[in-house]
């Protein structure tokens, strides 16, 4: 029976919370060499147009590096309307995140890109909607106190402490913590990258 040849894959991203997402359905990357890009919204530029802008900036900039990979990459983006919300880094970040957020829904949206080894390249935005309760004082200094929110876009993690604050979701719950896998699965596949030879290679 010959060797199977099992495709490369590379993650453009320093996210752990995508790095366990894509373990969580049996990829684990050749390679995690993040992109340092500047993230700044353009003028007038909306929720969904950066969240693609930078996925897609985010993969060719790592591109170089990673020759004979598919070059994964992704960015969140959350916004209230077409207001688009920090990644807090600042107490004062956090704290105008959650005054927004609170008692009220707000669009997640997660840009995905994948380069193929060929140049051939796909994406996509995935949107979902988050409904948070009205916080109390006590609640949100508490959150801001754990220091879980710092560099996470709109102040919070689902995943953590925050998820105790969502009242609702609609759409993908995957894509909200940073990778909506469904639709990165979908894909790597368009492109030609078969998960499967990577399962059956180990």
């Amino acid at each position: 029976m010959p060797d199977i040849v099992a495709p490369l894959l590379a993650l453009a991203s320093a996210s752990p919370r995508r790095l366990d997402l894509l373990r969580q359905v049996g990829l684990v990357p050749d390679r995690v060499e993040p992109a340092d890009i500047d993230e700044t919204s353009l003028r007038d530029e909306r929720p969904r147009q950066l969240a693609l802008r930078l996925a897609i900036g985010k993969g060719q900039a790592a591109q170089a590096r990673l020759a004979g990979h598919y070059v994964l990459s992704a960015d969140t983006v959350v916004a209230v309307g077409r207001r688009i919300l920090p990644k807090a880094e600042t107490e004062a970040d956090v704290r105008a995140c959650l005054k927004l957020i609170s008692g009220r829904k707000h669009d997640v949206l997660t840009g995905v890109a994948v380069i193929a080894p060929d140049g051939r390249m796909a994406s996509r935005v995935v949107e979902a909607r988050v409904a948070f309760k009205r916080l109390s004082l006590v609640e949100a200094e508490g959150y801001i106190a754990s220091g879980e929110w710092r560099g996470k876009a709109g102040g919070y993690a689902i995943q953590g402490q925050a998820g105790a604050f969502v009242q609702e979701i609609s759409g993908s719950y995957s894509a909200i913590v940073g990778l909506p896998l469904n639709e990165t699965m979908a894909i790597l596949e368009g492109l030609g990258f078969a998960p499967a030879l990577r399962w059956a290679a180990k």
